[in-house]
């Protein structure tokens, strides 16, 4: 299991390459949630997932279901009107 207690620096981030990127725009919650755990069935285990949201409880729903089942949130980034949330796959 892959697992990061602190989220990585918006370089860092900024550096990530995703394997997915989900567009849940426009999608209140829990569409967001919903459409990163579809997104994240698609890549393999250690990949980075990368989900567009404009709801901003996102990035906090996201952080507790990612630590809940396994996988690592690696943080956030903002966007123009949407935010960037990045999440490793653990299993």
């Amino acid at each position: 299991m892959i697992t990061m207690t602190t989220p990585l620096s918006d370089i860092d981030l900024s550096a990530l390459e995703s394997a997915k990127v989900v567009d849940a725009r426009g999608s209140a919650c829990p569409g967001p949630l919903l459409e990163a755990k579809k997104g994240m069935g698609t890549v393999q285990i250690g990949q980075v997932i990368e989900i567009w949201s404009s709801d901003p409880a996102t990035k906090n729903d996201i952080g507790a279901w990612s630590t809940k089942v396994g996988h690592a949130f690696l943080g956030y980034l903002p966007g123009e009107g949407y935010e960037r949330v990045f999440v490793r796959r653990g299993k």
